[in-house]
């Protein structure tokens, strides 16, 4: 077992449901936060068996709580080696002129404000080790525009930016920063994207063979597992059958 303790914001579905599973199966201690008390609670009864497990029901928007999570860490939790910057969410893929403004606040609130809640409590501790990562979930929409991304694609074009400038910072502390950019793939991403449409989020990915949680967990555990004098800067992961397609062209008509 492990002596380093792993990170999970966001652990009770998609990405950050893969990834504590895979970090307990190799023996990291975890503590896995997440707003779903009943899902953090069944996660943690299922990899208590493998690894120590400590959970805390938590909304990354919520600067005070954060802060109070870091500060009431049981002693043998305060080795955290490995930071994974999960939580985020997109709503909406309408045009801007049609979103909801509540929707777009909650986007940068989640994305952007409480990935950076978590990252300011955390960097003390992981500057301690001797060998630590953070992992921040971006998105092939911080690099690639498209109809209905507007402020999603921004707040995660910011947390690309975010990681190559922390990782400016950190040079030489030990401390590893990635903005890993996933591209198409089958969670409860669309789902929540589109308000609980199964119909709507099922024929996204119909005949398309997206990636899955499990592939991003996998490319999260190797990236942690890199020797101490290597950084994995940026990934960006698409399915096989996803690709860039042209420039938009808008032609004028007589």
């Amino acid at each position: 077992m492990s002596t380093s303790t792993v990170l999970i914001t966001g652990a009770t579905s998609g990405f950050g449901l893969a990834s504590a599973r895979l970090f307990a199966e190799h023996g990291y201690p975890l503590i896995i936060t997440g707003r779903r008390v009943d899902r953090l609670q069944k996660l943690s009864d299922e990899l208590s068996a493998l690894v120590p497990v400590h959970y805390v029901p938590l909304d990354v928007r919520d600067a005070q709580a954060v802060s109070e999570m870091v500060a009431t860490l049981p002693e043998s939790f305060r080795n955290i080696e490995v930071l994974v910057n999960n939580a985020g969410l997109a709503l909406g893929s309408g045009p801007a002129w049609e979103a909801s403004l509540e929707d777009w606040h909650t986007m940068i609130d989640t994305n952007v404000t409480g990935l950076v809640n978590v990252t300011h409590c955390l960097l003390p501790i992981l500057r301690q080790q001797p060998k630590a990562s953070i992992i921040n979930l971006a998105s092939v929409a911080s690099n690639w525009s498209y109809p209905g991304s507007h402020v999603y694609g921004g707040s995660k074009a910011f947390v690309a930016q975010f990681s190559r400038n922390l990782r400016c910072d950190l040079a030489g502390s030990g401390v590893r920063v990635t903005s890993l950019e996933p591209g198409m793939c089958e969670t409860e991403f669309s789902l929540v994207r589109f308000k609980g449409d199964q119909e709507k989020s099922d024929n996204l990915y119909k005949g398309v063979n997206p990636i899955r949680p499990d592939d991003i967990a996998d490319i999260i555990f190797w990236i942690a597992s890199q020797p101490a004098h290597i950084n994995i800067n940026s990934l960006e992961v698409m399915p096989t059958s996803q690709a860039w397609d042209n420039f938009k062209v808008v032609r004028e008509t007589d």
